[in-house]
């Protein structure tokens, strides 16, 4: 993660991007009247002219957001309407500091590069997957799945149970949270293999714990098959159910999504002020 200060320049296009929640969509209408009394272009689709995505709703929705308009290239402002909203920066009775923000161009913005898979099954290009968060990786039956584990040319493990998370820094207080995995700074770019629920016996031993690499280093993981050749890939909860997977290729992708951050903008505090 990068923190660098915008240039000042006011927004001359926003889109606004809301759940189905009827509070997200009355907060939405409103944002769109506030902004557009104040000279700013609403397009009613998202467009090459967007200089700002506004996401309302909770962390789901800016994800949601983010891949369905391919992870663009500008800053990104998450309104909070949901429970958690750990990557939203504000709630949704504040629309005059993001008038504000569209208005003076004044900002911060914290970039987190996104964390990417490549999918190999047999045909002649692999098929990628991008995510801000995380990607998971289970058998597509609920049955033990047991997945070689390459982490860079080396062999590590055969490992044996419900599947295997990577996370990358922005997704370490996600899901990867949740299965005993390590909070990351945002400020340290790396990727973090958490395992879900591994078995651990004298037939089938694995690690028990995270593990945290550099982010040059990429990740193989090569399904070890005994019944069926399919397996699912998660990628921000999304779900992709392949029936012939030969091979995976986990990384860090060039690319980054920038999130709007304000004045004293602390992680550590957020982090105490939403899980503790």
């Amino acid at each position: 993660m990068d923190q660098t200060n915008n240039n000042g320049q006011p927004m001359g296009s926003v889109y606004v991007y809301t759940n189905n929640e009827a509070l997200s969509r009355k907060v939405g209408d409103s944002l769109r009247l506030l902004l557009a009394e104040n000279g700013i272009r609403i397009p009613d689709t998202f467009d090459e002219s967007v200089e700002l995505l506004i996401c309302v709703g909770g962390d789901g929705t800016l994800l949601r957001g983010l891949h369905a308009f391919g992870f663009p290239d500008i800053p990104v402002v998450g309104i909070n309407t949901g429970h958690l909203g750990f990557f939203q920066e504000l709630q949704y009775d504040e629309p005059d500091r993001l008038l504000d923000i569209c208005r003076s161009g004044s900002y911060s913005v914290q970039k987190h590069r996104l964390v990417r898979v490549s999918v190999d099954c047999g045909g002649p290009e692999p098929i990628r997957h991008l995510g801000l968060n995380d990607i998971v990786i289970k058998g597509s039956v609920s049955r033990i799945t047991h997945l070689n584990l390459y982490i860079g040319g080396s062999f590590v493990e055969k490992f044996s149970g419900d599947g295997l998370l990577i996370a990358s820094s922005a997704g370490s207080t996600a899901y990867n949270y949740s299965l005993g995995g390590s909070i990351v700074d945002p400020r340290l770019n790396l990727l973090q293999i958490t395992p879900i629920a591994p078995m651990n016996t004298t037939a089938f031993r694995c690690f028990t714990s995270s593990i945290v690499l550099p982010p040059d280093l990429e990740i193989h993981i090569v399904p070890d098959y005994e019944y069926d050749r399919g397996a699912l890939v998660v990628v921000d909860g999304m779900e992709y159910d392949y029936a012939e997977l030969a091979r995976m290729t986990i990384d860090l992708a060039p690319a980054e999504i920038r999130l709007v951050r304000l004045q004293h903008y602390d992680f550590w505090n957020k982090v105490k002020t939403k899980f503790l």
